[in-house]
């Protein structure tokens, strides 16, 4: 499949409304930009509203937790398979690049882009299945990452970060597509406060929030870009299957391919409009691609037998003893120490203390902070003689599978 391109009229249009700046200008700017504290420090010329949310999330104390929080493939040492600390970057490099072809404001599209993530649980998915059940048979309320990321920075760690940003986090829910997206008007934080609650109370609310900005359009459906033909590719360089088994449709069958024919075709149906769109045939390729790497991939991944069986387990004896540290006041325990109180030290203004709160509340916060290697540790520390282990695929599984293989068949061909 070839790599599309811009129509030829689309490509001049762009061109010439460029350099007259005629074109319909829809982004959010930095002087629209809400913040729950308006005392905050003034906006300046060479640092805007939503560059200064960047920075925040950056140097934010959990950022640095993307680097060992799985994306798909659990307990598989690879470092050439997707972290989730490249999925965001690539998220915010594709958002970027349709951004720019639709004059939107690109700080905000990578605010939201580098904190969508953040809350997300150790183990991908399927932490974030285990710890939502966990939470829910406790609370009845529910755990969804992306809600969870507006939480850790805007709850657990005061940034005070824009009320666009923080919306374009807790509504980029990249696991729904659509074949276009509209800004959902919201003007306050009392509105946000409102949504969230809905999405912890309601099943499936979660999914339903969508952003309050084409910026946030921009980086939902990039998060679906971005992983799209990424986990074909990881799946491919694990040799989970061969990479001719995926279909090759007008979309294209390498990652490279999909990025391209996706962004083009988001950029002619959406220059101009006061949405975000693909056109059918695409936008029925990304469901019909969707639904072969959930066949393909994620229903077969190779550790998730292991996630099922050990993690899980693992992560909800952590919960409890967790939840009953908390309760009887444990003041050596892991969540007071690693967590409480590290989050406390931050210096960031508080109202209140942080860990006052609903004990499930701190518990979930904790174990959705963990990276996955913490998690196992961390088990390994509560409860060090438990029979329940991980092992991890190595690097050289299939050299040694190779040599155990040669060794067997040259002993059963040496002379007796």
């Amino acid at each position: 499949m070839a790599k599309e391109q811009l129509s030829e009229i689309l490509s001049a249009l762009m061109a010439q409304e460029k350099a007259n700046r005629t074109y319909t200008d829809q982004s959010c700017h930095d002087a629209m930009a809400i913040r729950r504290h308006a005392g905050d420090q003034a906006d300046q010329v060479w640092r805007p509203s939503f560059s200064k949310d960047i920075d925040r999330i950056l140097y934010s104390p959990y950022y640095n937790r993307y680097t060992d929080k799985t994306q798909v493939f659990s307990l598989t040492k690879n470092d050439d398979i997707t972290r989730r600390s490249l999925h965001v970057q690539l998220v915010s490099r594709i958002a970027r690049t349709i951004g720019r072809a639709l004059n939107l404001n690109l700080d905000l599209i990578e605010a939201i882009a580098l904190g969508h993530d953040i809350g997300h649980t150790p183990f991908a998915h399927c932490g974030e299945v285990y710890l939502n059940e966990l939470y829910n048979s406790h609370t009845g309320r529910f755990f969804n990452h992306n809600i969870h990321s507006a939480r850790v920075l805007d709850k657990i760690f005061p940034l005070n970060l824009t009320l666009q940003t923080l919306s374009g986090i807790a509504g980029h829910n990249g696991e729904i597509e659509l074949a276009e997206y509209h800004p959902v008007p919201m003007d306050s934080f009392e509105e946000f406060e409102a949504e969230l609650e809905k999405a912890y109370t309601i099943p499936g609310y979660a999914n339903k929030i969508q952003p309050n900005t084409l910026e946030g359009n921009v980086v939902r459906i990039s998060d679906i870009i971005a992983y799209l033909g990424k986990d074909r590719q990881d799946a491919a360089s694990i040799q989970m299957v061969d990479d001719r088994q995926f279909s090759d449709s007008i979309i294209g069958s390498v990652n490279s391919e999909i990025i391209n024919n996706l962004v083009v075709n988001i950029i002619e149906n959406s220059y101009g409009h006061p949405y975000i769109k693909l056109d059918e045939e695409h936008f029925k390729a990304v469901q019909s691609y969707k639904k072969e790497n959930y066949a393909m991939i994620y229903a077969n991944e190779p550790g998730r037998v292991i996630l099922n069986r050990v993690v899980k387990p693992m992560m909800q004896e952590i919960y409890e003893q967790l939840l009953d540290d908390l309760i009887q006041d444990k003041q050596n325990s892991p969540i007071l120490l690693h967590h409480v109180d590290y989050v406390n030290q931050t210096r960031y203004p508080r109202e209140i203390r942080y860990g006052k709160g609903e004990p499930n509340g701190i518990v979930v916060d904790y174990i959705a902070s963990m990276t996955d290697d913490y998690l196992i540790d961390l088990h390994r520390y509560l409860f060090p003689n438990s029979n329940y282990y991980v092992e991890y695929t190595g690097y050289f599984n299939d050299l040694y599978e190779q040599r155990n293989r040669l060794s067997g068949q040259l002993t059963m061909d040496a002379p007796v």
